[in-house]
């Protein structure tokens, strides 16, 4: 194999938290790539099937990216071509999925666990303090463990539709459990605009994009401060910019994952 530059070799697009800074670069070796100093490098999609844009999880952390401004590169996976179980990526995540952080060297997964040390790591996206960290921490748990798994459960039933063959007699049961815990969601934004008072944090980008997975399925219909409080999270430039750039590399048609 003949040796190259890490832009030869690397299948990356260099960003910042305003947009892209230089040129995307094609891989035609593969293999895992090394991190320059200083830049962070996130394995997020490259290519998925249409029907998942705007709900993957790398999403939460471009978001987070995005809103601290800090110097990034993106590693387009592709997911159709079965770039997640080959050898090279169980070695970055032996669950081989996506998101997954490259922090010179250091290699984090989870969604969750990696924007908590963006916001740790830059002190941004989190109070200062202990009580106020462990608000943040709180409601980035509940985000993943008390509200997506209904959600995300009818999401997968409304995305197979046929294909799950006992999806129409369980979502009843899952739509009663969502709406349980959007109400208790409900109830704790009420003169809060964001899940810890008054600042934005990972934790509002974790839930927003939670709530996102069921965004057409009807779900979030008489909760208006968690659909005012979505829409005002949604609004930020950052998401937007995310979103932009998102669609670009994914080659989807403007405006589709929104």
């Amino acid at each position: 194999m003949a040796e190259g530059s890490d832009a030869e070799r690397c299948p990356l697009e260099l960003k910042t938290g305003q947009g892209l800074v230089g040129p995307s670069l094609r891989s035609s070796a593969g293999g895992v790539c090394s991190n320059a100093a200083g830049m962070f490098t996130l394995y997020g999609f490259g290519r998925v099937t249409s029907k998942v844009v705007g709900i993957t999880r790398d999403l939460r952390v471009l978001w987070a990216l995005e809103e601290l401004g800090v110097p990034y590169r993106v590693h387009g996976v592709d997911h159709p071509s079965g770039e997640l179980r080959t050898e090279a990526f169980h070695e970055l995540n032996p669950f081989c999925q996506v998101p997954v952080l490259d922090d010179d060297g250091f290699v984090l997964t989870e969604s969750g666990a990696i924007l908590l040390y963006l916001a740790e790591k830059t002190g941004r996206l989190i109070p200062a303090d202990l009580p106020g960290r462990a608000q943040v921490t709180r409601w980035s748990f509940a985000a993943l463990t008390s509200l997506e798994p209904p959600l995300g459960q009818i999401l997968m039933i409304d995305l197979l539709g046929a294909a799950d063959p006992t999806g129409a007699q369980r979502r009843p049961e899952l739509v009663k459990h969502a709406e349980r815990v959007l109400g208790a969601l409900e109830d704790w934004l009420g003169g809060r605009p964001y899940l810890a008072g008054e600042v934005f944090t990972v934790a509002d980008i974790l839930m927003v994009t939670v709530l996102r997975e069921v965004r057409n399925a009807g779900v979030l219909e008489g909760f208006p401060r968690v659909s005012a409080y979505r829409e005002r999270c949604e609004e930020r430039p950052a998401w937007l910019r995310t979103l932009d750039a998102y669609e670009q590399r994914l080659a989807a048609p403007s405006g589709s994952a929104r």
